[in-house]
């Protein structure tokens, strides 16, 4: 998994309340047998107009947001079916980070276990956010992870919070088997002191 430190690109706003897991990634493009081509498939009802070409109404279809590393989303963004997908085709057009107020709870969970990293503001910082973003001069910011904290186009710098663990394992690019792995001397230590306080297992 790719790890995530320090990343600065575009964000763009998609700001729509209840953006479910149908609307990132349509039924359609869960029949293949592999993760190919889910980059086309991310949000497609909305980037293609029934003819097959770009929809240039739809945000990460203009410049500069088509660049987007970032999306800065309305609440519970994610909700619907634990569809995995949807994440995986983030990852494949390139999204690294998603900032709103609330997310989905499994969707949380499986941006989590695929290298996408979810930050939670408040209504206040996420307003002053999208203000920033929805102006294309103002599209580009930075996310320091180790510091939590975003820079602004405009230099103003907004801090988040995050959970350790979660945290510990974007930094390494651990998903949870890397980090089980990563405590592998601890598992050997406690399975060498359990059989040796319990003998009869072996």
């Amino acid at each position: 998994m790719q790890p995530f430190n320090r990343e600065t690109g575009v964000a763009a706003p998609f700001l729509a309340a209840n953006v479910d897991t149908d609307v990132i990634m349509p039924k359609q493009f869960l029949k293949g047998i592999d993760r190919s081509g889910l980059d086309r498939g991310l949000f497609f009802d909305l980037r293609f107009l029934e003819d097959g070409s770009l929809n240039p109404e739809f945000i990460l279809n203009q410049a500069p947001w088509s660049a987007a590393s970032f999306l800065v989303v309305g609440p519970n963004f994610g909700c619907g079916s634990s569809r995995e997908h949807a994440v995986w085709g983030l990852r494949q057009l390139g999204i690294r980070a998603l900032i709103g107020t609330h997310f989905a709870g499994i969707f949380f969970d499986n941006c989590q276990r695929n290298g996408v990293l979810l930050i939670q503001l408040s209504e206040t910082d996420h307003a002053l956010l999208a203000h920033q973003v929805t102006e294309p001069s103002g599209a580009r910011i930075t996310i320091d992870l180790g510091a939590q904290q975003i820079t602004l186009g405009d230099g103003q710098r907004v801090d988040f919070p995050i959970d350790g663990l979660r945290k510990q394992a974007l930094l390494l690019g651990l998903d949870a088997i890397g980090s089980t792995l990563s405590r592998a001397d601890q598992i050997r230590a406690f399975e060498a002191r359990h059989l040796k306080a319990n003998p009869w297992l072996a």
